[in-house]
């Protein structure tokens, strides 16, 4: 990256580097990490595995 950049957002790439926590969501069901976040009816927020359909808030 150019110089005058990396002055700009040098910062924002060190606190992406730094961070201390990961967090995977993962089905319950089968384990698999393809989840998919969706809005529920009431305005709550569920997940679906689309691995295997199994969804849950």
């Amino acid at each position: 990256m150019p110089s005058s950049i990396l002055k700009e957002v040098g910062h924002l790439l060190d606190a992406a580097s730094t961070r201390d926590t990961v967090i995977r969501l993962s089905c319950p069901s089968c384990g698999s990490v393809h989840v998919a976040q969706v809005l529920g009816d009431n305005g709550g927020v569920s997940y679906v595995c689309t691995a295997c359909g199994h969804s849950w808030s």
